[in-house]
């Protein structure tokens, strides 16, 4: 593993910029941000972007900081400001795409490849297949409607083409065409929305079809876009990276090297996202991932197995869904990618198949594949993968090379099920030929028993057309399946399939929601040996629901009956008027459970929250509605039953049920949030959670930030009785400001000690030792505890020597001892040791 040759971090905070919180406001809240206990403030991007955007993932130039943020004059006073206060800056990087504005010019580059066309110095900035199918030509999907009916619409300015609020360069000696034939002339191809589907000849994020490619693996676009950021860096402006969406590039190995070569080594976390048992490949130059990992291993420690199967039970009995529409998460997810492989991504599979197709008519072997042929291989390979790309050709070690190719293999025995004629399937084997890089290395030969570390041979391919079209079809197989997973899992099954929202988390397993804690150590125990610096999170600007909303769902994998009966008793008050348009049971289930995470307000005061988050999770489904095709009736529906049922009269019955459940909710709250802060990694705090935080999906996790620092000093006063956020919010200063001034307590050289309670309920208690200075130990489905009588005899024995401090309470208490769990725990459900040394006082 590759480990950061700067100093890491000790905890970092995320700051979501935007014009209603610029850098000036980010620097009023610096001595807040140094007295809670960070080290660093985690920007998001703060290169230009789209006029007004919220997240400033839309760049449109890579050589200005924001203005509309205060320019890079504000982000030095920030700096400053910040390091007068101890604290340091990471910012958020995004080379993966830039954006396509409204008007085009805000981003030169493409204007000047609109304009110029293949010629333009600036065409290979951006991933465009001139070759297409639009006679050399860009699709630029940006019309309302047809063409025909669109052309009254146009005007020529000058050199200017304009179309509503869009502007486009002309083609020079094109400006006095007549409009029909001044389209026809141009460098670009004006179309529809809708056709981005199927026509796109530009790489793209995700489906996204205003977000276009970037061609960061050439060095010369490397250093155009990385300019600014790479100056801001040796400058000391800022200190750190976060690397937006790396399975996006060509080669994020590659990249990764050579961004380390610039940065010096500084600390880089990635936004990698692992599924299952994968693992981050060991020879990224990069300090480890941005931590969904890490949520997903805290969260599973707080859903009850037994508990999770019952609720499945009753979600069956109430939504009565089909197996691939969420009655079974495999068949969901499968369908679900099948339907985005096949509609959404239908240009990216068409592109490759344009790809494979050439290589096939050019090889003497195995040629004669129909173009059917080859997108129903394609399409079947890309749907098996289990994680979300192979890294096989693109230069892996050994290692991860050949593990990728075995789960290539298994992909590809899978597929070629699909075909009827086994001969016909050999397109099978020709698709994962070139995923692997192997096309071209001969008859039976396997390039990973060297241990290269590139199975792309291109030496032996037919010829150097079939090698650029090789590496070409690998890079771009990859890339459309992140986009895939990306899709078909997160924006799709995870809105199929809500049997326990909570679960339902970027990466986040819903099909087995569950995790023990021998897992949980295994996992710990594993990130420290190989990436001791990574980043861990439990809630950030992209996730669905933050970490305390998760927390109060979780709670119901523990009373599954009982949410069966509340959900019963408000859902038999609920009518539908005659005429009325149904709002279908899984919607139902969906906005009743949000509203409980939420936090049960007043009737009709999460009206406001609940009906966006609702909203957008009936569309991400698509089973009745959607974004490209919404059922303006059925939105109305599902709107006016979230005003009138879970945000209505019944709000009062949630609440009820809220309260009943508040002390377990606390146990979670804070047990996540002390195993976040003293776990392996470097935690990554969002904006608010430092306090009780109930946010639902974008937007709103994305409102601008809101500061009390007058709370840290109420602190001192001492926390009123059932007041959650004021204890989520001592909790964390003291476990923050133990990370800051004893670094290595926590950091690389630090051990990870698993320790286990002995007694009835010690599967209730999670505990660990950092450093052998630190002990965190935290309560698990604390309500079947109860349920079963508490802690009775159960123990935890701390490690030997010395008195062991702990900080919440001022307790001392004996190294060495056998120390009940249930005086462990008395007063809070957590517990933050600290081993003193003789003489300290505690």
């Amino acid at each position: 593993m590759t480990q950061p040759t700067s100093p890491s971090p000790t905890a970092t905070y995320r700051l979501q910029l935007q014009p209603d919180f610029p850098f000036a406001a980010a620097e009023r809240a610096v001595p807040y941000l140094a007295a809670l206990g960070v080290s660093h403030l985690h920007l998001s991007p703060v290169l230009e972007a789209v006029p007004g955007s919220t997240h400033g993932y839309d760049v449109t130039d890579h050589t200005a900081v924001r203005a509309e943020l205060g320019g890079e004059e504000g982000l030095r006073a920030l700096s400053a400001t910040a390091r007068s206060h101890g604290l340091g800056l990471v910012a958020d990087i995004v080379p993966n795409h830039m954006a396509v504005p409204a008007p085009v010019s805000l981003n030169g580059p493409l204007w000047e490849v609109l304009r110029d066309g293949p010629a333009s110095p600036y065409a290979r900035w951006f991933d465009i297949d001139w070759d297409g199918g639009h006679g050399e030509r860009l699709l630029l999907p940006v019309l309302e409607g047809r063409i025909g009916d669109e052309l009254g619409q146009f005007t020529v300015e000058g050199r200017v083409l304009r179309y509503r609020g869009h502007a486009f360069p002309l083609r020079p000696g094109t400006e006095r065409l007549p409009v029909g034939r001044l389209l026809e002339a141009q460098w670009y191809r004006l179309a529809w929305w809708r056709l981005a589907r199927t026509e796109l000849n530009y790489r793209r994020f995700f489906t996204i079809s205003e977000l276009i490619g970037v061609r960061v693996e050439d060095a010369e676009v490397f250093e155009a876009t990385h300019g600014t950021v790479l100056r801001l860096l040796r400058e000391g402006v800022i200190e750190g990276l976060r690397i937006d969406h790396p399975d996006g590039l060509v080669d994020p190995g590659g990249y990764l090297a050579r961004l380390r070569e610039h940065t010096g080594g500084r600390w880089t976390v990635v936004e990698k996202i692992l599924t299952g048992a994968e693992r981050l490949p060991g020879d990224w130059a990069c300090s480890g991932t941005t931590g969904y990992d890490a949520l997903r291993h805290i969260d599973g420690l707080f859903v009850c197995p037994q508990g999770a199967g019952r609720l499945f039970s009753h979600y069956r009995d109430f939504v009565t869904p089909l197996a691939d529409e969420g009655g079974d998460w495999e068949e969901t997810v499968r369908r679900a990618a099948y339907e985005v492989v096949t509609h959404d991504l239908a240009a990216e599979v068409a592109r490759l198949v344009r790809t494979a197709a050439r290589i096939s008519e050019r090889a003497p072997r195995p040629g004669d594949h129909a173009p059917w042929a080859l997108r129903q291989a394609v399409r079947e390979l890309l749907v098996r993968l289990p994680v979300y790309r192979p890294y096989a050709a693109q230069g892996a070690d050994a290692a991860r090379a050949a593990a990728d190719a075995a789960m290539v293999d298994a992909a590809a025995e899978r597929a070629r099920t699909a075909f009827r004629v086994p001969e016909e399937a050999a397109a099978v084997d020709l698709v994962r030929d070139l995923v692997l890089g192997r096309f071209g290395t001969g008859a039976g030969e396997d390039p990973y028993a060297a241990g290269t570390e590139n199975a792309m041979n291109t030496e032996n391919t037919a010829n150097a057309e079939d090698a650029e079209d090789a590496a070409d079809f690998a890079a771009r197989f990859a890339q459309t399946a992140s986009a895939l997973h990306a899709k078909s899992v997160e924006d799709t099954a995870f809105y199929r399939y809500p049997v326990l929202l909570s679960a339902c988390e970027v990466g986040g397993d819903p099909g087995e929601p569950a995790l023990g804690p021998g897992t949980f150590h295994e996992y710990c125990a594993r990130l420290h040996r190989d990436w001791p610096a990574s980043g861990t999170v439990l809630s950030t600007h992209d996730t669905k629901r933050s970490a305390d909303v998760r927390a109060r769902i979780a709670v119901l994998s523990e009373c599954p009956d009982r949410w069966r009966d509340v959900l019963g008793e408000v859902a038999d008050g609920w009518e539908v008027a005659e005429g009325a348009v149904p709002v279908d049971p899984m919607a139902a289930w969906t906005a009743w459970q949000t509203a409980f995470g939420l936090g049960a307000p007043p009737p009709g005061d999460g009206s406001a929250r609940v009906t966006p988050a609702v909203l957008k999770a009936v569309r991400e489904a698509g089973l009745r509605t959607s974004w490209t095709e919404p059922d303006a009736a059925y939105e109305e529906a599902v709107a006016e039953f979230v005003r009138g049922g879970p945000c209505g009269p019944a709000a009062a019955t949630l609440a009820a049920l809220d309260a009943e459940l508040a002390p377990f909710v606390r146990a979670n709250v804070l047990g996540a949030t002390l195993l976040h802060l003293t776990m392996p990694g470097v935690p990554d705090l969002y904006q608010g959670t430092e306090r009780d935080y109930t946010a639902l999906v974008d937007p709103d996790n994305r409102q601008p930030a809101r500061f009390r620092p007058e709370l840290l000093d109420d602190l001192d006063g001492g926390i009123a009785p059932g007041d959650l956020s004021a204890e989520k919010l001592r909790l964390t200063t003291v476990a923050l400001r133990l990370r800051r001034e004893h670094p290595e307590w926590f950091g690389a050289a630090a051990r990870y000690e698993p320790l286990t309670a002995e007694g009835p309920a010690a599967e209730h208690c999670v505990a660990f030792g950092r450093g052998g200075r630190v002990v965190t130990a935290v309560t698990r489905l604390s309500l079947r505890l109860v349920e079963t009588g508490g802690w009775w005899d159960t123990v935890l024995r701390l490690p030997p020597g010395g008195t062991w401090r702990e900080l919440l309470t001022g307790r001392a208490l004996a190294g060495g001892a056998a120390v009940a769990v249930q005086e462990l725990m008395a007063g809070w459900p957590v517990a933050l040791l600290v081993r003193e040394e003789p003489g300290a006082r505690g």
